[in-house]
């Protein structure tokens, strides 16, 4: 089972780009569970929810990967919550780290702020600046994951396309 992450800074458009891949290679896919967790809340979100998501998240990630077909497209991972956690909160609970130092995964798309900001109950930061910040945590995050990753920027057809061939690559065991 190939295990490929979406990650990016909010408004990035990683949702779409799960949809697609799954859709491309006739698998499923992992949605952000913090999405449905927050919808569901009648308070704003607390740095002791972020365990319970993040315990959501890997729970509906082992789900889809019973249904995937050798490829499971993750709309995010748990490196999220901890960014999150760090810059709300100034610090991360160690079971999310440990969770985050006990998963594998085959492949990050880390995605660029070069599409346009989508206004969205659930999203924080829509400053240009704050969006580049995000950026380089997320990038720094997988240059030193040891993971192989790919740049995703351009248009939604550009990131498709250079997501496909990074999946490719992956699944053929050539990558990077």
């Amino acid at each position: 089972m190939h295990k490929i992450v979406v990650l990016g800074p909010e408004s990035t458009g990683k949702s779409t780009l799960s949809q697609k891949l799954a859709t491309h290679y006739n698998t499923v896919w992992a949605p952000e569970y913090a999405r449905e967790y927050i919808d569901g809340l009648q308070r704003p979100y607390e740095q002791e929810d972020l365990l319970t998501i993040a315990e959501g998240q890997l729970a509906l990630e082992d789900e889809r990967a019973k249904e995937a077909n050798g490829l499971l497209i993750c709309d995010t991972d748990l490196y999220v919550i901890k960014v999150w956690s760090e810059h709300k909160y100034g610090g991360c609970d160690p079971r999310i780290l440990e969770q985050i130092a006990a998963r594998r995964y085959d492949l990050y798309l880390l995605t660029y702020i070069d599409i346009p900001w989508e206004d969205d109950p659930q999203r924080e930061y829509p400053d240009p600046q704050m969006r580049e910040y995000f950026y380089q945590i997320y990038r720094d995050i997988v240059v030193n994951s040891g993971v192989p990753w790919a740049d995703i920027r351009g248009s939604y057809a550009e990131r498709e396309a250079k997501a496909i061939a990074a999946v490719e690559k992956v699944k053929q065991g050539t990558i990077y």
